[in-house]
């Protein structure tokens, strides 16, 4: 696990409560999410702070992003600015993108849309 920082309680709590949402249009990329107008503003906001005031750099594919990883799940955002995020993914490590290309378990599929 890279990041060192854990989530705040209140992060812990707000992450554990909410109603996470199996993004259903990648299977092939197993991952949930949660939006921003579904959720507390306050915490949302947070919690993009913390992941990217305490997560790594790293890729997916050509694309460069903050992650960050605790309790066996790896968490990221799109990249916009905090005011215009609107969506907070995770995953399992194991299904993380640098998990997969480690273990050569990458997808063959194609059909990947990579902004």
């Amino acid at each position: 696990m890279r990041s060192s920082v854990v989530f705040p309680y209140a992060l812990r709590q707000f992450v554990d409560s909410s109603q996470w949402t199996f993004a259903k249009t990648m299977p092939e990329w197993p991952h949930e999410y949660i939006v921003r107008d579904r959720v507390d503003e306050g915490l949302f906001a947070r919690l993009v702070c913390h992941i990217r005031e305490n997560g790594y750099e790293g890729r997916f594919y050509q694309k460069s992003t903050v992650f960050y990883d605790e309790g066996g799940m790896v968490y990221w955002t799109m990249g916009a600015s905090l005011e215009e995020t609107i969506i907070i993914n995770r995953c399992r490590k194991e299904d993380s993108y640098e998990y997969r290309l480690l273990k050569g378990t990458l997808p063959t599929s194609k059909g990947i849309e990579v902004e």
